[in-house]
């Protein structure tokens, strides 16, 4: 894993480790946990019905993905991030990171309650792919205007 893939892993781990305040993911591997939560096979998302109302549930662990993002960027450019996320109860939302007044994370959804990722891998690359380009946007704003 290179360093960005490594520091969006961590970030994501430590954000859903910390909700668990029974120990009830104690035995579980990092890998195994975040399986659970966001790898879903062709195959079991062809169980999950095209329309249908996303629970609070799901809304947190989409939350926790950009949240991972925003920390993430905090602690590479030093920079405070927010997350602002607005989801209909059919899941239809949006997410989006701000650092300074810079909106450096931007992502539309429909059909939220299908988001999921085929691999581990494919989990992996697509945050570290979302955390390198919220840095350089970040990057490019400020050597505009600094």
């Amino acid at each position: 894993m290179n360093e960005l893939e490594t520091l969006f892993i961590e970030t994501l781990i430590s954000q859903t480790r910390a909700l668990d305040q029974f120990g009830t993911w104690a035995k579980k591997s990092d890998e195994e946990l975040l399986c659970e939560k966001y790898v879903k096979s062709k195959e079991e998302l062809k169980n999950v019905p095209i329309i249908a109302d996303i629970d609070e549930m799901q809304i947190q662990d989409i939350r926790l993905i950009f949240q991972s993002i925003a920390l993430a960027f905090e602690l590479k450019t030093g920079v405070m991030c927010s997350v602002v996320m607005e989801m209909s109860h059919e899941g239809f939302g949006r997410a989006v990171v701000l650092a300074d007044k810079i909106v450096v994370t931007n992502k539309f959804f429909k059909d939220a309650h299908r988001y999921s990722f085929r691999t581990y891998d494919d989990l992996v690359k697509e945050g570290s792919k979302m955390l390198k380009n919220a840095i350089e946007i970040y990057e490019q704003y400020t050597l505009k205007v600094g």
